[in-house]
């Protein structure tokens, strides 16, 4: 436990001279373990586990382009992400852990107390076992505050889920080398500087209800639609929309270009699949190699925010990704790399887009950059912001977006599938983070 954030750097500088990282680009053709294999054409490890890289065509009417193919990663076994919270003094503290993951732009974030595929605490690479794994697997040990099966980025992933839980214990938790107890005023400190907290602990946090909010109590006063009502407008544009997907091998993916080196775009937007070798000290296994999705630029996650007859409401949107397991998933509203769309019409731009990127400076509630997944995703970064709106913006807005409170939002990440990643993880920027306005976070 530390005092306060700046013994928790002291601690995390240590850990990172402590252990010994390296991450090296590499072409496809030579990764270890890997190989495109003969008859698909798929990237693919030669166990037949943990994930492979195969092509995909999509067909929609709800994006700005109606068919296109492109590579996506399909990794159909569940994980698991998981936070120990205990009680010291009574305080509550979160087990978190400094770890080092490939595509991390600064290598070693601080991630979950678990956060391990399937395959990795079944332990087929053979490895060390994953360590508090008991308190997250049955029978466990402890009292479960969050449990819930929720999706991964859908433009890289095809129905990918896994499974996000808090448990609280009581008894005494031996702390291993590279963990540290951190109360949520301390992860609410470390939530607002740049790429400390991975994605995987955004996640999981997500499931908290809002933080010092007795009762449940809204931001300020009744919100402008019930639950019934939200739920409704979600299940209509699941009604409205279609998606259609199948798997190609992946040499008959159009526009892309493939050779031993990567697979890139032919435009040069999106992203690219590149290999990594990699060492660590203090994984599982101490090397191995592995494809990687490299975003071609960093992305902008925003809400929109305003207060509506007292009440402060975020705007949320429902949107289709390639990989989405259900049509639509509730997403912020605006959710984008804006350089994919330079020089396309209007009508081919997202929606809020420009008003979220030319906001002035005291409108924005929240600006912080963070990493996303750094097991699978190389130096993925997106810019997350809480856009503050006058109150002559529509309070009514186009059908595909709704207006509903952040303590709304939580409710619907509580059972699963709902939510998209990336409206999680603002979420907990907004809660743990607490950087929207005193007078939206005080019942």
């Amino acid at each position: 436990m530390f005092r306060d954030t700046s013994a928790f750097h002291d601690w995390f500088a240590d850990r990172g001279r402590e252990n010994a990282y390296r991450v090296t680009r590499t072409p496809l053709d030579r990764l270890d373990g890997w190989h495109f294999d003969t008859g698909t054409t798929n990237l693919v490890h030669r166990s037949g586990r943990f994930y492979s890289i195969e092509g995909l065509e999509v067909s929609t009417d709800h994006r700005e382009v109606e068919t296109w193919t492109q590579p996506i990663i399909l990794q159909p076994e569940i994980g698991i992400l998981g936070i120990l919270v205990k009680e010291f003094d009574g305080v509550p503290h979160c087990l978190m852990q400094a770890k080092m993951e490939p595509g991390n732009v600064n290598v070693l974030q601080l991630s979950p107390t678990v956060q391990a595929t399937r395959s990795n605490y079944t332990r087929v690479h053979q490895g060390n076992a994953v360590p508090y794994l008991e308190y997250f697997v049955a029978p466990r040990r402890g009292r479960v505050v969050f449990d819930a099966l929720q999706s991964e980025q859908g433009s890289w992933f095809l129905n990918k889920r896994n499974r996000n839980m808090i448990v609280e214990v009581t008894e005494d938790v031996e702390l291993r080398d590279d963990f540290c107890w951190l109360t949520f005023e301390q992860l609410g400190e470390l939530l607002r500087e740049d790429n400390l907290v991975n994605m995987d602990s955004r996640t999981v946090l997500s499931g908290l209800p809002f933080l010092d909010r007795p009762g449940g109590a809204e931001f300020g006063g009744p919100a402008a639609h019930h639950t019934e009502e939200l739920l409704s407008w979600f299940t209509e544009a699941r009604s409205r929309y279609r998606l259609d997907r199948r798997t190609l091998p992946l040499a008959q993916v159009r526009g892309w270009v493939r050779d031993d080196e990567l697979i890139r775009h032919e435009s040069g937007r999106y992203f690219e699949v590149v290999g990594v070798d990699v060492q660590a000290s203090n994984r599982e296994v101490t090397s191995w190699s592995q494809p990687m999705i490299k975003p071609s630029d960093r992305g902008v996650i925003a809400f929109l925010a305003r207060w509506i007859d007292g009440t402060f409401h975020v705007l949320v949107q429902a949107r289709t990704e390639a990989g989405t397991s259900d049509v639509v998933e509730m997403s912020p509203t605006v959710n984008c790399i804006p350089s994919n769309y330079r020089g396309s019409p209007v009508s081919q731009r997202p929606r809020y887009l420009d008003q979220v990127l030319m906001a002035p400076a005291s409108k924005v509630l929240l600006d912080v950059v963070h990493s996303e997944e750094g097991g699978r995703f190389y130096h993925a970064e997106n810019r997350y912001l809480v856009v503050e709106v006058d109150e002559d913006f529509p309070v009514e807005v186009p059908a595909d977006f709704v207006w509903m409170t952040p303590e709304q939002l939580v409710g619907f990440v509580r059972y699963g599938n709902y939510v998209n990643v990336a409206a999680r993880c603002l979420l907990t920027c907004m809660n743990v983070g607490r950087r929207v306005p005193e007078r939206a976070l005080l019942a």
